[in-house]
């Protein structure tokens, strides 16, 4: 498979207009009066723009008769117990991110396998909104009485971090890096220390020195937890990998909804998406310039990220379906993402 080695963050946001829905008028979906609660951490940022949208036109659409109130800070549950609250009915609705709790959600880890090029957004979503649909990752969320809605579209991640910049492939040996899933792995077989803490947790740990650097969403998510701030240096071109925090329903709330309320939830996909990436776009098009006026950028050579490729990547794919096996089909899911892939590269990118 031919590999990607540039993102293409930099893409105009007309050039990925998704086919949105006609504009309606206000209220024009009828129905009865519906509060949801949706559960989510951090601060609003360019992660949480989907869900802000989503509350946006649900409740223009209904001329104001369904509600979604957006609860950040882990205000409803921690980081890691969203799928719980969701099983509990807790909420309605609610973000998670994959590798908090991997045995969790063990098939959707698929998504956190390193040097898997998802940076281009086309790309991307057709990558993760189709492979949601597979067999094993809905057993995943059915579990946990939820239904997937839309990825984030979390974007490549690349890492800040103080001290002795990573300069080539050995210089992480022996470094402290917060990275979850895959690129935890991948980091772990350079030498690196993984910590997986949660994004919340993180400037703290770095500023107590607790950790050398940070395995972020590039570029949003370092500034959204001023990693920024205490960071020297940052990687402009390694892209180890990303990982998935989908927006998710409460399956009870959502199969108690009249039917126009869902069909209206399931027509905003389109938009729901695009606010988000047009966040992304925009945070980039201001960080990017201020971390390389401040930080030192490192770009490694296309020999050196091709060995970072053979080293970290394939050797932790292999692993992930070895060690899936027999939880569920984790060749099958590896093999359909594949697929995917090369069926979006061949329409978006070659």
């Amino acid at each position: 498979m031919k590999f990607i080695t540039k993102a293409l963050m930099g893409v105009a946001a007309a050039a990925f207009a998704f086919t949105s829905a006609p504009e309606a008028t206000a209220a024009n979906v009828d129905g009865p009066a519906v509060f949801w609660k949706w559960s989510t951490w951090g601060k609003r940022r360019a992660f949480t723009e989907g869900v802000e949208k989503l509350a946006e036109r649900v409740s223009a659409e209904t001329g104001g008769k369904f509600k979604i109130q957006i609860f950040y800070g882990g205000q409803l549950a921690k980081s890691r117990e969203n799928l719980d609250g969701l099983k509990n009915n807790a909420f309605e609705g609610a973000h998670f991110c994959n590798f908090y709790s991997p045995g969790k959600n063990p098939s959707y880890m698929v998504f956190t396998l390193p040097f898997i090029p998802l940076g281009d957004f086309r790309v991307s979503a057709h990558v993760r909104n189709n492979l949601f649909q597979h067999d094993a990752l809905q057993a995943d969320m059915a579990q946990w009485n939820a239904i997937p809605y839309v990825s984030t579209l979390l974007p490549q991640y690349e890492i800040l971090g103080r001290g002795k910049p990573p300069k080539t492939l050995e210089d992480w040996n022996g470094m402290r890096v917060r990275a979850g899933g895959g690129v935890g792995q991948a980091m772990e077989i350079l030498g690196a220390t993984r910590q997986t803490v949660p994004a919340a947790e993180t400037y703290t740990l770095m500023q107590r020195g607790g950790v050398d650097a940070v395995s972020f969403p590039f570029s949003y998510a370092q500034k959204a937890y001023k990693i920024d701030e205490l960071s020297e240096w940052f990687t402009g071109n390694l892209q180890p990998g990303t990982s998935e925090c989908p927006m998710v329903f409460n399956k009870t709330a959502f199969e108690a909804l009249p039917s126009q309320y869902q069909d209206l939830l399931m027509g905003l996909k389109d938009e729901v998406t695009q606010a988000m990436i047009d966040k992304y776009l925009e945070a980039d098009s201001k960080n990017i310039p201020e971390f390389e006026g401040k930080m030192e950028k490192i770009v490694y050579s296309d020999d050196e990220l091709a060995r970072f490729r053979e080293v970290a990547g394939k050797p932790v794919w292999d692993k992930w379906i070895a060690d899936n096996a027999d939880k569920f089909d984790s060749q099958g899911v590896f093999d359909q993402m594949m697929e995917l892939l090369a069926e979006a590269q061949a329409k978006y990118t070659n």
